[in-house]
């Protein structure tokens, strides 16, 4: 569940500001890449923990009003995972994740595989334990899945992990985390030897698409004036899935995800600022 603050500023290390805003709204990175894909027209399974509590009973319905399949998102005893996000005017973030009933997904339960098996892409991100990444990124691996990973909240990642990812999405800051580059097109390139398929997210400035043994694409963003840009990146990543796993070339899935991401930072909140796929086609008539 994220928790919202709204400031002008955010604060620094000691200081207290008066918010003017706060809600409640379902999300996690799971949750919303799952909530972005359905949107866009996916049929879409999660995979996944929440706590016995009121926040785990809001995500799911959440997740279900959208039409994802939630009946692989387990329940167990305790809290379920929360984001606690402060949103300044600019519309920046900063997030402090508390896993909580996410910290038990470390491996596949009953029937897990099977799903996995008859999906056509397995999204996946860093708010579980790497056993539980790593052991479903394995499962799409033997099972002939793509496999695209946003690493997030930024890690190192295992070989384990990373030997089975088909497509790695991070933002600029999580690429220099994993491999020391600075600058995003040489933070590609080393990131290429790694995974066959990269594409960093570069907000305002658009993304960055690789493969080995291919051309570099550079596709800019649309100009929009952002109010919360918490969802812009699991937004990219779901859309981003759906045109590929469509049969988009990667220019088209690029710009798709691009316009549902520009949408979705004109908007508050997570999950409650995620286009839907006519939306994103009206957007992209009208650019």
């Amino acid at each position: 569940m994220d928790l919202v603050a709204y400031v002008g500023t955010a604060p620094g290390r000691g200081e207290t500001v008066l918010g003017r805003e706060f809600t409640t709204v379902p999300g996690g990175k799971g949750a919303n890449q799952a909530l972005a894909a359905a949107k866009a027209g996916a049929a879409v399974h999660m995979i996944g923990a929440v706590g016995r509590d009121e926040f785990g009973e809001q995500i799911r319905a959440s997740l279900a009003g959208s039409g994802v399949d939630t009946s692989a998102l387990r329940a167990v005893d305790g809290r379920s995972g929360t984001a606690h996000i402060t949103v300044d005017d600019d519309g920046g973030n900063s997030i402090i994740v508390v896993p909580s009933a996410n910290a038990t997904v470390d491996g596949l339960a009953p029937g897990d595989e099977e799903l996995i098996a008859a999906s056509g892409s397995l999204l996946l991100q860093l708010e579980i334990p790497f056993e539980g990444v790593a052991a479903a990124a394995a499962a799409g691996r033997r099972n002939g899945v793509r496999v695209v990973l946003t690493p997030a909240p930024a890690a190192e990642l295992p070989d384990d992990v990373l030997s089975n990812v088909d497509l790695l999405v991070p933002n600029e800051h999580e690429a220099e985390a994993l491999v020391g580059e600075h600058d995003p097109k040489r933070a590609l390139a080393a990131l290429l030897e790694r995974v066959p398929e990269v594409v960093i997210t570069l907000g305002g400035r658009g993304s960055l698409y690789g493969s080995r043994g291919g051309e570099v694409v550079e596709m800019p963003s649309f100009p929009v004036r952002a109010v919360d840009t918490t969802a812009a990146g699991d937004t990219f990543a779901g859309v981003l899935s759906v045109a590929l796993g469509e049969g988009a070339g990667i220019r088209e899935a690029l710009r798709r995800a691009s316009a549902a991401a520009a949408l979705s930072v004109q908007r508050n909140g997570a999950s409650s600022s995620m286009p839907t796929r006519q939306e994103i086609a009206d957007f992209l008539a009208s650019v």
